[in-house]
């Protein structure tokens, strides 16, 4: 059996674990399909959500989705052409809601989100800004119960406080529409721009002596106790450490092992404009009664939303983008033509947890994957524990609660 190890995904997840074994001296090779920043880990807000220490299942997230449903102006898609893909899935969220399993849900999720920034700050920090976040209300009724939510709601490291004068001056120079409130998490943090994160990863990697394949991994196989992967073309790369980091693709890899992943694309949207009076750092802004986040990059401003369960490969429904500009153009933001749209897959679990931590049906065998709205956040510490577990070094985090065998 070769020595070395094998990463099958080329999303942040992906790289992060490919990066951080080979500059810990692991020879690796890093096998996607698709460019780098086509996945959905390059689409997202660019926001390190520290605070995000609840996870979504719970009964309080099942409570607001009546209203919260896109029909109704919010956010929530469930299309009718995938009912049978989100329906199981509901199923799931409901059970994976129940009030024990939510506290668990928050302690394990918490230990994580603890060790984000830190993970980050090794692996990336010149392309990391701690400025924190601003959350927006438009409305008294609107900024009286988000920030009673807020007060209730456990945020972990990061903390929160009003918006100062100045702060609320520096935002309605941005922003027509009237602002009923504003608070100012710190704690939180961004990445400077998507596109340099993902430029920055690859060149680390093969610069410290990693490979790169653009193939498509068709299925893994178990020879002895040891997992393989088979390339479309029949090829067999082996590896003495195999790492599964495909997004939603994992549960389908994982399948022909036992697994049976109880995984949904819960897809988002954007739209981007290079055009944009808003200053570079200037913190993320999130409209949250319009369950919208605005994040200034280097390359330019972008709007995003969302949560759309459904099939990865359906096709996008451009509504979606057409709430995205009304959103904009009632704010009054500064968005140039000409824009870009994007839409993209998160891969998430009923339990809004991350599968991380290593298999037990093959010896080589770890994963990595299903981080839901948390895949920046969390992929850098995802790197670094899933490196920690393939050297059978005790992992800096407990990554029991995270086992995929909790869904048998």
């Amino acid at each position: 059996m070769p020595n070395g190890a094998l990463v099958v995904g080329g999303g942040l997840i992906g790289s992060s674990c490919a990066l951080n074994l080979q500059q810990r001296g692991i020879r690796t090779t890093l096998v996607d399909p698709a460019a780098m920043w086509q996945r959905a880990s390059w689409g997202n807000a660019g926001h390190i959500a520290t605070e995000q220490v609840e996870p979504l299942a719970s009964r309080k997230t099942l409570r607001n989705f009546p209203q919260r449903l896109f029909s109704r102006g919010g956010a929530l898609s469930l299309p009718a052409r995938d009912v049978l893909v989100w329906l199981p899935f509901a199923l799931r969220l409901v059970q994976s809601s129940a009030p024990a399993r939510f506290a668990a849900g928050t302690t394990a999720l918490g230990s994580l989100l603890n060790s984000a920034l830190p993970a980050w700050r090794r692996l990336a920090g010149h392309l990391i800004a701690e400025h924190g976040h601003f959350v927006v209300w438009e409305t008294p009724a609107g900024a009286e119960a988000g920030r009673a939510a807020w007060k209730h709601a456990k945020t972990g490291t990061a903390s929160f406080r009003d918006a100062t004068p100045d702060e609320i001056a520096m935002l309605s120079v941005r922003i027509s529409a009237p602002i009923a409130g504003a608070i100012r998490f710190q704690g939180t943090g961004q990445v400077l721009d998507l596109g340099e994160l993902a430029e920055h990863l690859s060149e680390a990697f093969i610069s410290s002596g990693g490979a790169r394949r653009v193939a498509h991994v068709r299925e893994l196989v178990i020879d002895g106790s040891k997992a393989a992967a088979i390339l479309d073309s029949g090829e067999v790369l082996q590896a003495g450490i195999v790492v599964v980091a495909s997004g939603v693709a994992s549960a389908t890899l994982l399948r022909p092992l036992g697994y049976r992943v109880p995984i949904i694309a819960e897809r988002g949207y954007h739209i981007q404009s290079a055009q944009t009076d808003w200053p570079v750092g200037m913190p993320p802004v999130v409209f949250e009664e319009r369950s919208m986040i605005v994040t200034r990059f280097r390359s330019g401003l972008r709007a995003a939303s969302f949560v759309e369960f459904g099939r990865e490969e359906s096709p996008a429904d451009a509504r979606k983008w057409a709430r995205l500009r009304s959103h904009v153009d009632a704010l009054g933001l500064c968005f140039r033509e000409p824009h870009s749209e994007w839409f993209g897959a998160r891969p998430t679990l009923p339990d809004y947890l991350p599968a991380l931590g290593r298999s037990r049906r093959a010896t080589n065998l770890f994963y990595a994957f299903g981080h839901q709205h948390l895949g920046l956040t969390l992929a850098a510490i995802s790197g670094e524990l899933i490196v920690a577990l393939a050297r059978g070094e005790a992992p800096q985090i407990d990554v029991t609660p995270f086992d995929l065998e909790r869904f048998l």
